[in-house]
């Protein structure tokens, strides 16, 4: 087997340096963060040090960020516990929402279609809006994990703004990988997760606008100012701020990968004029892309590119490990088969642009060999 190569950083990105040293230096430090004495004190200022990083980074105030187990918990308790003056009686999501929005609470759920590009328009959320009069959370995410789609969050805030709704911005892709402020963003709730951006499994956040209540998802504590029970993960959480403020200080190296991102799609089509390269006509992540090769399995790409060394991903990678079409393109009228042939590449803060160029040339050579013997 060649050298490894990990190019499946949307589904967990190694941990930063930055993000390791703060977990050692934290993890030596005894006391729990609710206590008086010194070292409880102690573990404290450690948290407090990182929800400021955090805020910082994304333009938010200190008070806004709660600290919880990371993106699925955030959603649930956004959609679930956060509320205003009404008691929701009807969410609002896209087709294309990771399945922690999509099943939190399917009875009283409706899907907003989305375009060819997997994007859902300001004019359809206003619609469904426009259709209901019952007090309705919106939930529609920054950039989806599967193709890299960025969302027009500001023009959807505002539509639902002015119909007297709620709007849950699913965030834990985007963060680390562009610009996020939370103030121009224009949504009431954000969910964060750290490990997408190189700090650990294990803990995110969610923050929520000035002015909203939040009842306790999980109760039992009075941590996270009596708005999630449970003993902080004080090391985890001090990995976390550090991840962010190392992501956010380096959103150039993106730019980077953007380009080399392109090239290789760009190579692929090249060698492969029918493969299909999702959401390619609009705003994606700089280090996304999610690709088809006619006529061959996703299954069969990700075991061939794992014998090459190069690990990618098919889908979400909250599905237990299954390989099978996804809802994200079939929401974007890709049928069974083209969604079935479909796979993610996605690269991150340690990543080179020879390492995209190594993919292509390893998917070129499998699409070669598969066309080959299709016709002997």
């Amino acid at each position: 087997m060649k050298d490894p190569l990990y190019l499946d950083y949307n589904a967990t990105a190694p941990l930063r340096p930055e993000a390791l040293r703060a977990y050692t230096d934290a993890a030596g430090q005894a006391g729990n963060a609710s206590s008086v004495h010194s070292f409880g004190r102690a573990s404290r200022k450690i948290v407090e040090e990182a929800r400021r990083r955090i805020a910082v980074s994304i333009d938010a105030d200190p008070a806004q960020v709660i600290f919880l187990s990371g993106g699925t918990e955030a959603n649930a308790t956004a959609l679930g516990s956060v509320i205003d003056e009404r008691k929701p009686e009807r969410l609002l999501v896209s087709d294309v929402e990771h399945t922690s929005v999509l099943q939190a609470f399917p009875d009283f759920t409706q899907t907003l279609p989305v375009d060819s590009q997997g994007r859902v328009t300001a004019d359809v959320v206003a619609e469904a809006l426009d259709e209901t009069n019952a007090a309705t959370r919106v939930s529609v995410m920054l950039a989806n994990n599967e193709t890299g789609v960025i969302q027009p969050i500001q023009e959807i805030a505002e539509a639902v703004h002015a119909r007297g709704g709620l709007l849950h911005c699913d965030a834990v892709q985007g963060l680390g990988k562009r610009p996020l402020s939370f103030s121009e963003l224009g949504a009431d709730i954000l969910s964060l997760s750290a490990h997408k951006l190189g700090g650990p499994q294990g803990v995110g956040a969610l923050v929520l606008r000035n002015g909203l209540h939040m009842e306790a998802y999980l109760r039992g504590g009075g941590q996270e100012g009596r708005r999630r029970a449970g003993t902080e993960n004080v090391a985890g959480i001090a990995a976390f701020g550090a991840a962010v403020e190392a992501a956010v200080s380096r959103l150039e190296e993106f730019e980077t990968l953007h380009k080399a991102h392109h090239s290789m799609e760009q190579e692929i089509l090249k060698a492969a004029p029918t493969a299909t390269v999702f959401g390619a006509e609009t705003e994606r992540l700089p280090n996304t892309s999610c690709i088809a090769m006619p006529g061959v399995s996703a299954e069969l790409q990700l075991m061939s590119l794992d014998l090459e060394g190069i690990a990618v991903s098919a889908g979400s990678a909250c599905s237990s490990g299954k390989v099978e079409p996804s809802h994200v393109l079939r929401a974007m009228g890709a049928g069974d088969s083209l969604s079935a042939n479909a796979i993610r590449v996605s690269s991150g803060w340690a990543s080179k642009p020879e390492d995209l160029e190594r993919f292509a040339d390893a998917w070129i050579r499998l699409y070669q060999r598969q066309h080959q013997s299709s016709v002997a």
